[in-house]
Formats: C-alpha cells, structure tokens, sequence
C-alpha cells in the first residue's frame, strides 16, 4: 500500500495521470521521463495498438502490437478502459491491470489523446488527473515531428494539420503545460503529481489519523 508522506498509518489509492498533446510536442518523451525518476511507485499504461511497430519500439515496452482481429475481440469484450483510432490505427488500455494498479496505491500513468482522455474521464471519474502538453510553437511542433524521422512528409503534414483540432481540446484538461524545455516541463508534470497524491479523497486511514490525534485534546 502506497503511503502519504513518510506516515504508515496513510494509506493512498493511486490515480491515473493522463498526459495529452498534438503529435510531435513531447507526451510520450515526458512520460518516459516522469516514470524513470519517479520509480516504483508510477508506472506507465502499455497500450495495445494495430499499428505497425517501429523499429526502435519493443513489443510489451511500448505498445502491445495485435491485429485488427484480436483487438477487435477484446473490444469487444470490454476489455479496454478506452479505445479509439488515431490515424487509421486502433489504441486501446487495458482495464484489468490499471485498476489493480490503483487499488495497490500505485500511480499509472496514459500517453493518450483527447478522444481516450474524455472516455477515461467517463470510466474512472475521481480517478483521473488530465495535463496536455502544447508545443511552444506550431514551428517548433513540425520541426520536431520532421526532427524524429519516424514518418513520410505526407504524414508529417497530415499530423500537422490536426494538429489544430487536438490543441482546440485542451480547455478539457486540469493542467496545461507548454513543452518549451523538456527537463522544465517534466518537473512541472512531477509537481503536479506531488500535489494530486495529496488530495484529502485519495488519503486512507485519515479519519482515525486524525481522531488519534485529537483523542486528548477534547
């Protein structure tokens, strides 16, 4: 069980960070980040996805790679806490394994879109804490999408010209942060997560805390 501060007698539930953005403005980067300083006790959400994978990419690290076939099955079974197609591709999150994480008090955290962000926020509600990351400048997004070399110009500019309509979502969102420098934007993501976790409905064992503390003073 995941503790507040350094108390054993508070207990925490953990939540589900989900970090947004267009294409290209830092999500995934910042995630693997946030993850490998914060340790154990946060861990990121393994999507599965029709998409092809990519040559730095390892299935189970990045991505679970199925067919259209057997994540349609799963689908349908209710297995995905979201679901949705991005770019003629399906991603989906796994229910099973994020709510056991929750329940253990450990912290998971979605490298999603808005679409997967609005069905988490219907799956989970109280659960959920939402930040999308915008690019300092529509220069800097493309300049970085051509700067990763993962896909065709053609894709390039068909990532660039959503890109308005996945920023025009970002009032959906409890904390926006602009990806004008990554180690900054990182630690402002990690000072927001500091805060949820001390949110007096996450807290277990708080009301017999406090009525220990206040027993001798009545």
């Amino acid at each position: 069980m995941s503790v507040s501060s350094d108390n054993p007698a508070l207990g925490r539930r953990g939540l589900l960070l989900v970090l947004s953005s267009p294409s290209g403005a830092g999500k995934t980067t910042i995630t693997r980040r946030l993850v490998e300083l914060e340790g154990d006790g946060v861990e990121i959400s393994v999507s599965h996805t029709t998409r092809a994978k990519r040559p730095d990419e390892m299935d189970g690290r990045d991505y679970h790679f199925v067919s259209e076939v057997d994540f349609a099955r799963l689908r349908e079974r209710g297995a995905f806490l979201e679901c949705a197609e991005v770019f003629g591709h399906w991603y989906g999150s796994a229910r099973d394994p994020v709510e056991s994480a929750l329940d253990a008090g450990r912290d998971v955290v979605f490298d999603i879109d808005w679409q997967g962000s609005q069905q988490l926020a219907e799956a989970v509600q109280g659960d959920l804490v939402r930040i999308f990351i915008l690019p300092p400048s529509l220069e800097a997004l493309e300049e970085r999408l051509k700067r990763r070399a993962q896909d065709s110009p053609a894709v390039v500019a068909e990532r660039m010209s959503r890109a308005a309509d996945e920023m025009s979502h970002y009032d959906e969102y409890d904390y926006v942060v602009v990806n004008t420098a990554l180690e900054r934007s990182v630690e402002e993501v990690r000072a927001v997560l500091r805060a949820e976790r001390l949110r007096r409905g996450r807290m277990r064992g708080l009301d017999d805390f406090v009525r220990g503390l206040t027993a001798g003073t009545t």
